[in-house]
């Protein structure tokens, strides 16, 4: 039966892997990661899922191991944060382009250097193109949900990507939050029996995975992961509505608050929408419309529903917890790009805030959100930076 429990993110990630029990997990601990494996393994040692657990020396192998674990036909799942999905970054594109759909839960953190160890963005838009499904969890709740619907969204026959479930290191991976959790019967009927395509081990179809490709195929073969990725967004759709169906919790390809008669809205991600929902509660109360949204899912790029949310506003805020140094933050321009075709594009701002675990407050929303208000605000503006 469902029950209401106090749990981590971390640990709510590694009760999500229990109940799903897959067949195969590969990790390395990394703060603030470590829970989801060390969870897990007590949960191997004890007997509670059938999972083979393997130990290795490095994320690097990590994912080659998943890679290949997958590849076999075995439903796989690991985890790691920062350096450690830097470490796996030669695997990434691999593991996408051999249409493995193996999950990873990525507790977001800052990359180094200077070394940090608390929660930004930069390891997951590092990784962003590189062919991976990508979901944001706003709360712990969240964290769980996700972590369920994941393999369901991955495995689809139309769609065969990995997929990243991002959580916020520390805001989200250690906060101890209210869960309400899903009956272990139903997620494994909701997720389902794994059905591997092309398996290695299926010596009676034999296949070759990872293969050399020159130009001819090269091109194509990219372009394939492409209609793969527009077919997932109607397949999260369509798994999203059949988790509310299970448990009556909503979730769709972009979350959005009090946008529909906003002025003005800010874009965000992670467990920074919640602080932004607050900003806009406390700006609407001054007697400005304001609303904000936080693209659930990151990749595919929903052009769509973005563009939707943008249309009529006066201006758009994105904020980015992440740099990409020398341009914008690294969701900005797919934003504007989002409301190009609109018959009149708002205007755009860019607000950098939250590296390296600086702190994302109502305060500082409400300052940036009222510059832009007041016709004030710069084109990007780097909030709470000292120099």
């Amino acid at each position: 039966m469902p029950q209401d429990i106090a749990i981590n993110g971390d640990n709510a990630v590694a009760l999500a892997w229990k109940q799903i029990d897959p067949d195969v997990c590969a990790a390395y601990p990394i703060t603030p990661q470590t829970i989801i494996v060390e969870k897990f393994a007590e949960y191997v040692a004890n007997d509670e899922v059938s999972t083979e657990f393997v130990c290795v020396e490095s994320e690097h192998s990590a994912l080659t191991l998943c890679t290949s674990s997958a590849s076999s036909g075995a439903r796989t799942f690991t985890a790691t944060a920062s350096q450690g999905l830097a470490y796996m970054w030669e695997m990434l594109p691999i593991t996408a382009a051999m249409r493995v759909p193996l999950i990873m839960a990525v507790a977001n953190r800052a990359v180094s250097g200077p070394i940090n160890i608390n929660n930004d963005h930069g390891d997951a838009m590092a990784a962003r193109d590189c062919g991976w499904l990508m979901l944001f969890s706003e709360n712990v709740q969240e964290a769980y949900d996700i972590s369920i619907m994941a393999p369901k969204i991955a495995e689809n026959p139309n769609v065969q990507l990995p997929c990243m479930v991002n959580l916020d290191g520390f805001v989200l991976t250690h906060a101890i939050e209210r869960v309400t959790t899903v009956d272990t019967h139903d997620i494994k009927k909701f997720v389902g029996e794994h059905q591997p395509l092309y398996p290695l081990l299926d010596t009676k179809h034999p296949v070759s995975h990872g293969n050399m490709d020159g130009p001819d195929f090269y091109y194509p073969h990219k372009y394939q992961s492409v209609l793969a990725m527009e077919k997932a967004l109607e397949v999260c759709e369509e798994v999203f509505e059949d988790f509310k169906k299970m448990t009556g919790r909503e979730y769709h390809l972009v979350e959005q608050y009090k946008c529909d008669d906003a002025e003005f809205v800010a874009f965000v991600l992670g467990s920074s929408y919640g602080t932004m929902k607050a900003t806009v509660d406390l700006l609407r109360e001054q007697g400005i419309k304001v609303g904000c949204a936080m693209p659930r899912v990151y990749r595919p790029w929903p052009v769509e529903d973005l563009a939707k949310i943008m249309d009529g506003k006066k201006a758009v805020v994105v904020f980015d917890k992440h740099l990409s140094i020398g341009s914008y933050g690294p969701m900005f321009p797919e934003i504007v790009a989002a409301a190009s075709d609109l018959d009149k594009l708002p205007k755009m701002y860019n607000v950098i805030y939250g590296l390296g675990g600086a702190d994302a407050t109502v305060q500082g929303f409400e300052k940036s959100l009222k510059a832009v208000a007041d016709g004030k605000a710069e084109k990007i503006h780097y909030l709470g930076v000292r120099l």
